[in-house]
């Protein structure tokens, strides 16, 4: 977890639990909808089991912990089947804890002291993980569900800046399509003719300018308006969450 305002919105939620904040900055992601494995659970276990047979510590615990992630999101989402999501995230917990000792072990007798620390340092994360799944799923609830709230939120804001985007290009394309329409003929008119012409482009021209200065006050105005909106929709997730805690 990199971003401040995520590490925050964290440290708020956990508030002095150290320990549970700790363990969370390495378990919860900033877009879960990105960094979470897109393969249904029961795939993801079945992969982890079948790693776990094939006794490849490593990849092992990287399956199991791809599965954790993905129960602990979905936990998240289903409320209804909490319980549920409790045993499966304990029993892949453990699984990882066990897999993740044997991969200590073999550090240590190659001498990969500092990968040894790192290893028992996941595994302690692991452990309170399981022993406080209830804290866990409950902050990781709010973290979640106000994050996927805040993306929706800036995707629908950069669709209707495409979409904004696209009027304008589309409008100017149209402007320089008629300018050289213009142009082409003019030249092919008289030289009383082309007089006359060239000052109506220069009306024409004055009012594009026109015409550009009101798109792009209109636009500035539109972003306004949406940062407005924005941080009204932020205080009521704020006002929400502090009512959930």
């Amino acid at each position: 977890m990199s971003e401040k305002k995520e590490e925050h919105l964290l440290k708020e939620l956990c508030r002095e639990d150290a320990g549970l904040y700790d363990v969370l900055g390495s378990y919860l992601y900033l877009d879960p909808r990105g960094a979470i494995s897109q393969k249904d659970l029961e795939t993801l276990i079945e992969e982890a089991e079948k790693s776990i047979k094939d006794e490849n510590c490593r990849e092992t615990r990287q399956k199991c912990m791809r599965a954790v992630d993905k129960a602990i999101f979905e936990a998240t989402q289903n409320p209804e089947e909490k319980s549920r999501y409790i045993k499966v995230i304990q029993d892949l917990a453990s699984k990882t804890v066990k897999v993740t000792e044997k991969e200590k072990e073999i550090a240590e007798k190659e001498g990969s002291a500092n990968y040894a620390s790192s290893l028992e340092g996941s595994i302690k994360k692991c452990k309170v993980l399981s022993e406080r799944i209830e804290d866990v799923i409950r902050i990781a609830s709010l973290f979640y569900n106000e994050r996927l709230e805040e993306l929706g939120a800036s995707d629908r804001r950069e669709e209707r800046r495409e979409e904004r985007r696209g009027v304008v290009l589309k409008e100017e394309r149209e402007e320089r399509e008629a300018k050289y329409s213009r142009e082409a003929r003019r030249k092919k008119m008289g030289r009383g003719e082309r007089r006359e012409a060239e000052k109506e482009d220069k009306e024409e021209d004055k009012k594009e300018e026109t015409r550009g200065e009101a798109r792009r006050k209109e636009g500035k105005e539109t972003e306004k308006e949406e940062d407005r909106v924005e941080e009204k929709e932020r205080e009521k997730r704020e006002a929400k969450r502090k009512e959930l805690k």
